[in-house]
């Protein structure tokens, strides 16, 4: 089973007009809402792809419940620990040029509900895969990281780490089966250049000397990279129309441990298929349909530089 964890769920709402001027009435064309948070999202599409998944995290309000609604309806299990204030609700505009996005901080986390979700995390099932994924909401320090991942290591739950918090070099130290940083992420956290093959290998080098044990790291239309420690390899990524980069990064995960585990195989097919969902969810609104997967995984090339 690969459980996610989701601290600040989130409602994607997905907005396209033509133009968008200030101080006037801007005339929508489209709007989408989805459930989402970024280990939601990583729920969605392995259950797209057919594994076993289950969602934790804070939901809260008429917008929590949406989101639990949603992923009952399709047939997503969840373990939801529910708050009083509002899950937030983010907004994407795209005006036919440029794309604008507005994400909220989200609710308040009280400290019995903090509680109560590691008393969920602890009836998990040992030997199995917790994602956690996105950002924190109020009253959630960073250290609450570290708790999470004590109960992890006590469970046997092999962890994989998505988080763009300056916490994550020292939760390195707990030596996560994988980590996914983007270029933006691994030079905001870690002070690493991404520009040439040589500082990426560098890049790679450094994060497994600290404790990672398999880094993916996503570099958006530039392609994306696997280290496992002994040997590095590079996927190219297909040409799309960029509709919204939400979501595209976490669907590129899911796509990747949807071949990768539990044997840590298939490396090849693994980044095919990741760079391939992430090109097709970034020329989507939200998560999109994902129906354009397999013709573009045989438009791509791995190459092993190491």
């Amino acid at each position: 089973m690969i459980y996610t964890l989701t601290l600040n769920t989130a409602i994607d709402m997905n907005i396209h007009c033509q133009g968008l001027n200030p101080n006037s009435v801007n005339r929508t064309l489209h709007t989408k809402y989805s459930p989402n948070g970024k280990a939601i999202n990583v729920s969605i599409v392995l259950h797209k792809f057919a594994k076993p998944t289950c969602a934790l995290g804070f939901f809260g309000g008429f917008s929590g419940k949406y989101i639990t609604d949603e992923l009952t309806k399709i047939q997503i299990e969840t373990k939801p620990c529910f708050i009083d204030d509002i899950t937030r609700i983010n907004v994407f505009i795209n005006d036919g040029q440029n794309e604008y996005k507005l994400v909220s901080k989200g609710p308040f986390v009280p400290n019995d509900k903090k509680i109560e979700l590691l008393t969920i995390i602890e009836s998990l099932v040992n030997n199995s895969y917790l994602v956690i994924s996105g950002s924190l909401p109020n009253n959630v320090e960073p250290e609450y990281y570290e708790t999470i991942l004590d109960l992890c290591n006590q469970k046997n739950i092999q962890f994989i780490l998505d988080i763009s918090h300056k916490k994550l070099s020292q939760l390195l130290t707990y030596k996560p089966l994988l980590i996914k940083p983007n270029d933006d992420e691994v030079k905001e956290i870690f002070g690493l250049e991404t520009r040439t093959s040589s500082q990426i290998i560098t890049t790679l080098e450094t994060l497994h000397a600290q404790g990672a044990q398999n880094i993916l790291l996503t570099m958006g239309a530039k392609g994306l990279y696997f280290s496992n420690g002994v040997h590095i390899w590079y996927c190219n990524a297909v040409a799309i129309k960029l509709i919204s980069s939400a979501c595209a990064g976490d669907a590129s995960l899911a796509a990747f441990l949807s071949e990768w585990l539990p044997e840590q195989q298939h490396i090849e097919k693994s980044m095919k298929k990741a760079s391939a969902t992430g090109a097709n969810v970034a020329e989507s609104d939200g998560l999109g349909l994902l129906d354009k997967v397999n013709i573009y995984m045989d438009q791509l090339e791995v190459t092993q530089i190491k």
